[in-house]
């Protein structure tokens, strides 16, 4: 890694330009005075003292009160730890603000709408999520193996396990084998009635859906639309239903 890679690695752990530039070049150093440490990482002398002490203070560097002074920064592994400790707590109280501004109301505004998703792992999260919510019903239609996550096939058993019904569509014969000791259904359709999956997708109580389709952007990888309470949501539900009905009549579930 160079010594670039190292500062912006820095910044991305918060701290700020210079204190990560000084810390770089403590570490390249060992120990140095302001001068040193300014020829070293190119900041200003002026600025280095500040930047030092505000690392101290942190508790990423030592001073020694020698003339002139000189920094040493801590070891790695305190460095690691604290630099750890701080992000966790800004992470837990980022949070806790974010959940105290959050609407509390159970039906928000943007519950009656279509919205749409971006990436793999923030789709697996909202059908998770969609899957939860179910009272009575859960058809999920899932082309491949890799289409059903971990968290998506823990919903699943979670609402089968309390009686909601609750059954996978998949191309996937494995998929049988998979929920074999589950209440879950298990609709493999054949080469005669494959279903034609451009996607993923996902019905709850007749009323919440969700479809996705991956895209050719490797970034993205899969985009999705979903609604709930809305009334487009039973249209959408009986399209989806009346697809598969078929397969599900020609292929026994497992």
């Amino acid at each position: 890694m160079s010594t670039q890679d190292a500062v912006a690695a820095l910044k991305r752990l918060g701290l700020p330009n210079y204190q990560a530039r000084v810390f770089v070049a403590l570490q390249q150093l060992g120990t140095g005075t302001a001068q040193e440490v300014s020829d070293v990482s190119e900041v200003p002398r002026s600025q280095v003292y500040g930047a030092a002490d505000d690392l101290v203070e942190r508790g990423l560097a030592e001073v020694a009160e020698s003339s002139p002074k000189r920094y040493r920064p801590v070891s790695l592994a305190a460095a690691r730890q604290q630099l750890t400790e701080r992000l966790d707590r800004e992470r837990e109280r980022a949070f806790e603000n974010l959940s105290e501004l959050r609407t509390t109301t159970t039906e928000r505004a943007d519950d009656r709408a279509v919205s749409t998703l971006r990436g793999r792992r923030p789709i697996d999260d909202r059908i998770a999520e969609l899957i939860g919510t179910a009272d009575s019903t859960v058809v999920f239609v899932a082309p491949a193996g890799d289409s059903l996550s971990g968290r998506i096939e823990a919903a699943l058993r979670d609402r089968a396990a309390d009686g909601v019904d609750a059954t996978v569509v998949t191309a996937e014969e494995a998929e049988r084998e998979r929920f074999a000791d589950s209440p879950i259904r298990v609709v493999v359709m054949d080469e005669d009635n494959p279903a034609d999956f451009a996607g993923r997708a996902l019905t709850v109580d007749d009323g919440t859906v969700l479809l996705s389709v991956a895209t050719d952007d490797d970034a993205v990888e899969e985009e999705a639309m979903w609604t709930a309470s809305t009334t487009i949501g039973p249209i959408l539900a009986q399209f989806m239903q009346s697809g598969i009905q078929s397969g599900m009549d020609r292929n026994p579930p497992g």
